[in-house]
């Protein structure tokens, strides 16, 4: 006899039987894992599923993939490559698991840090300008494919914490000044930050990510503080006009891109925030209230063409309950 977990009770409608039912190996293989507490085979096995071998074949041998288009006059092939090799290792850490010792993200690693700069950050997608939330983003990827140990990655992780805003949070140095991020903005000379300017909950909520998932950093008092500033702006405007009204709370997306409702309280959950915090209460409200009788979500999905989309945020929201409930 099944017995159902308390996580599970939280929700209106059964999701686990649905994340079972489609021929979706990895979705299956974490579902048994992450949420069933059921023995599964080591992650490698994952790794020579077609999806994976599809994305693999694709890899240059510096370890890029290629960003197909572009503007030539706003970034670099080089730079667009960048996001294209960060957006391709959240494709195969995320959803397959894979690690350093896959030659594939040995590769694409060493590609990314050549991007770091001596601060410690990773430029190139703003062009000379800084890039809080992709430098972070990158970072979240290395370490959960086992470079938390890395010199770089703790350079990293200082940059982060040297360019904070006064408020805690963080915000894009460009935006400070109230500069846009084109052509001009992105050719001219790095822009320092206004740190008395207000935290971006957008910008706030992607540099929280590493912090996240690093065992250590995760309870650093900065990352904490920052921490609570994100959950309250849960569902608010933000201070800046880029993704700015609250409505983007609900464009969700797998692997996590911007911040939105299922990422942030997926980072608060990882940082050890409490389900009884009226904050994350309501939060977890408002996400039960957007599930349909067969267990999916009703969120609007954003970014990639994955048909099993609704699937992976749903995977990732029942972890979110796992852990606040677990």
């Amino acid at each position: 006899m099944c017995v159902m977990k308390e996580w599970q009770s939280r929700l209106r409608y059964d999701s686990v039987t649905c994340l079972l039912s489609p021929q979706n190996e990895a979705i299956n293989y974490f579902v048994k894992r992450d949420l069933l507490g059921e023995p599964v085979q080591r992650v490698e096995s994952l790794w020579n599923l077609p999806e994976v071998k599809k994305i693999v074949k694709r890899q240059r041998e510096d370890g890029s993939w290629e960003y197909h288009g572009g503007n030539p006059h706003i970034r670099s092939h080089k730079n667009y490559d960048q996001l294209e090799t960060y957006r391709m290792v959240g494709e195969l850490v995320e959803k397959y698991g894979l690690r350093r010792t896959h030659p594939s993200i040995k590769k694409a690693a060493e590609f990314l840090f050549k991007f770091q700069k001596n601060e410690g950050d990773f430029r190139g997608i703003y062009g000379n300008q800084y890039t809080p939330n992709y430098s972070a983003g990158i970072m979240e990827l290395l370490i959960k494919a086992g470079y938390q140990n890395d010199p770089r990655i703790k350079k990293g992780f200082a940059w982060l914490l040297s360019a904070r805003q006064n408020d805690g949070g963080w915000a894009i140095p460009a935006r400070t000044h109230r500069m846009l991020l084109n052509e001009k903005t992105m050719h001219s000379e790095t822009i320092e930050p206004d740190t008395s300017m207000p935290s971006s909950h957008l910008v706030t909520g992607i540099v929280l990510r590493p912090f996240a998932a690093h065992e250590k950093y995760r309870k650093r008092r900065e990352a904490l503080e920052a921490g609570e500033f994100l959950a309250n702006r849960i569902c608010r405007r933000d201070a800046y006009p880029d993704r700015g009204t609250a409505e983007y709370w609900e464009r969700v997306s797998f692997p996590f891109w911007f911040t939105d409702i299922v990422s942030t309280l997926d980072t608060l959950s990882c940082m050890g925030f409490d389900a009884d915090d009226a904050r994350i209460a309501h939060a977890l409200r408002f996400l039960g209230g957007k599930q349909r009788r067969n267990g999916l979500f009703e969120l609007k999905l954003v970014r990639g063409r994955d048909k099993d989309s609704p699937l992976w945020i749903a995977l990732a929201i029942c972890r979110i309950y796992a852990r606040f409930h677990g």
